[in-house]
């Protein structure tokens, strides 16, 4: 079923349509919300709270844009709303807690590599949260997310130019503070 179908479904107030909008949506949804706040708890309430919130706002949905750009729209009001709100407290994932013996020096070498990429990860995470909101939004939307610029424009309801002149900026100013990162590598 098409996406306009399950919308208008949805609006006659079909469950199982809004049901199946959630199931094409819940990942990306979800990968916005953790590009944020880095917590996949905090993450995932956010995510039910942007559907509950699109659920609510289903009347109101003009269908100008598609439903992909909407809830995008509405994830991106909602996490800066969140973000706002909320101290941020650091929190300590259970995969960073370590992990048992290694069986094998492939093995071990194999996990090193592991590491040193999410640690470099980790970095970029870091100094990503650094950047103002707009350009954070802006990098986690088009290079995190891979969407593309016209759905960028559509859902920070931006010009196409000044999505571009903002992701040059994010990634001039992402880039340069990754230079401590980098050994002064400015790659």
């Amino acid at each position: 079923m098409d996406e306009k179908t399950l919308v208008e479904r949805s609006r006659q107030g079909r469950r199982d349509a809004f049901e199946e909008l959630v199931r094409m949506y819940s990942q990306k949804v979800f990968a916005l919300a953790y590009g944020f706040v880095r917590d996949r708890a905090a993450a995932d309430d956010l995510a039910q709270d942007i559907f509950l919130k699109a659920y609510q706002a289903l009347p109101s949905f003009r269908s100008e844009s598609g439903f992909g750009t909407w809830i995008y729209r509405i994830a991106v009001n909602h996490v800066k709303d969140s973000l706002r709100k909320s101290a941020r407290r650091p929190t300590v994932s259970l995969d960073e807690v370590g992990e048992g013996p290694v069986a094998s020096a492939d093995e071990a070498e194999n996990r090193l590599l592991e590491r040193d990429e999410e640690s470099r990860r980790q970095d970029v995470l870091r100094v990503l949260e650094t950047l103002p909101a707009k350009y954070r939004m802006i990098l986690t939307l088009r290079d995190i997310e891979g969407l593309p610029y016209e759905e960028v424009a559509r859902i920070l309801d931006l010009a196409p130019g000044t999505v571009d002149s903002r992701l040059f900026r994010a990634r001039r100013m992402l880039r340069e503070k990754m230079i401590p990162y980098l050994g002064g590598k400015g790659e």
